[in-house]
């Protein structure tokens, strides 16, 4: 009998990404009918789709925080979005719903609330979202990627990540290392720097590596560099250096490959990033999100206990900051020491643990 499930999520490769690899756990479970809802405000319009999975969308707004017109406005946009989510809930004949934050979620979960559909909610990051704050106590299963998540009934499970992710733990990485190199014109031989700020970018680490650029390369060090889209430079080109080379990109659709072909990485500290590179082992220079409730600090926490990963302050964030940090990862023995304290953190299987949890509510449902 096929079983009918709902996954909410949108806005960021954060919220997205767990949520694909969830739903291709599912898939391999068995007969399964999947449904993503999102909003046209999120980068889920393209990414679902390219991932073979069925997108609906309705409107929904984030919840202000503060008392303003928008907060007077709130209830009348919020009926509006728990009936649309109820209409996709409908058509699907939902058996039931998971959750992977953003503020599409929530009208997703009241929609299901009023329906008495199972609630799964996963949250990524070390404090939770709003949304998942609200309705955790009417969630039939609440689960969290890190230990310690201040969430009622809250099961660590990890985060799911995609198979191709999964796949570069363990020995998979070095294995895969010099195809990835040679997909994105990198050098075989020699180090790889990966820099990423996220899907959004970061313009304080990008313009911390522009300015370390030609002393990277000086020194042997190739740089992937991911400007995000709306970061990219015009006349942005590919540098030659002495053995080495500076391949600059707008966006990855494939992380894997990234991770693949680095031996190091400087990004925020997103709990997809973070749980990614601690899963494949791949050693961290982590600079935070400065502004927000301090999240990011807390999802990299764990990796920096262990020494797998290191934190610099994004206010701290200078050239010479950055070279140094990546000349001392990079002395020997260093990184191999970082990688295997991070695979020994974060350890694969969260997407078929969640699935096997959203399965055996679906069982016996009508």
């Amino acid at each position: 009998m096929s079983r009918s499930i709902v996954l909410a999520g949108g806005g960021t490769t954060g919220h997205l990404s767990p949520l694909i690899a969830t739903a291709q756990a599912l898939i391999d479970l068995g007969d399964v009918r999947l449904t993503c809802v999102g909003t046209a405000k999120g980068l889920e319009t393209s990414v679902i789709p390219a991932a073979g999975l069925e997108l609906k969308l309705i409107s929904a707004d984030p919840l202000p925080r503060h008392l303003t017109l928008d907060l007077v406005k709130l209830p009348f946009r919020l009926i509006s979005s728990v009936r649309q989510a109820g209409a996709v809930l409908e058509r699907a004949q939902a058996q039931v719903v998971v959750g992977f934050g953003g503020y599409v979620s929530l009208p997703v979960y009241l929609a299901a609330w009023r329906r008495r559909l199972p609630i799964v909610m996963h949250e990524q990051n070390a404090l939770p979202g709003l949304a998942n704050k609200l309705m955790a106590r009417r969630a039939a299963a609440v689960l969290v990627s890190f230990p310690g998540t201040p969430l009622p009934k809250a099961t660590c499970v990890g985060l799911p990540v995609r198979p191709g992710v999964a796949a570069l733990s363990g020995g998979g990485r070095d294995a895969a290392r010099v195809g990835a190199r040679a997909g994105f014109g990198l050098p075989p031989a020699g180090w790889v720097l990966l820099v990423s700020g996220g899907s959004q970018g970061a313009r304080s680490i990008n313009q911390a590596v522009v300015a370390a650029r030609e002393t990277l390369l000086a020194a042997g060090v190739s740089v992937l560099h991911v400007w995000g889209s709306a970061n990219f430079p015009a006349g942005a080109a590919v540098i030659e250096g002495d053995g080495a080379k500076y391949v600059p990109l707008a966006y990855v659709n494939d992380m894997a490959q990234a991770y693949a072909a680095a031996d190091l990485m400087v990004a925020r500290a997103g709990a997809a990033t973070v749980a990614e590179t601690a899963t494949v082992g791949l050693p961290c220079l982590f600079v935070p999100f400065p502004h927000g409730n301090g999240e990011q600090v807390r999802n990299a926490a764990p990796l920096v206990r262990a020494g797998a990963a290191e934190i610099i302050r994004d206010a701290d964030l200078t050239p010479d900051i950055l070279l140094s940090a990546v000349t001392r990862a990079m002395e020997a023995g260093n990184l191999s020491k970082m990688s295997a304290a991070a695979q020994s953190v974060m350890q694969p299987g969260a997407a078929g643990a969640v699935a096997e949890i959203v399965m055996s509510l679906a069982k016996g449902r009508p």
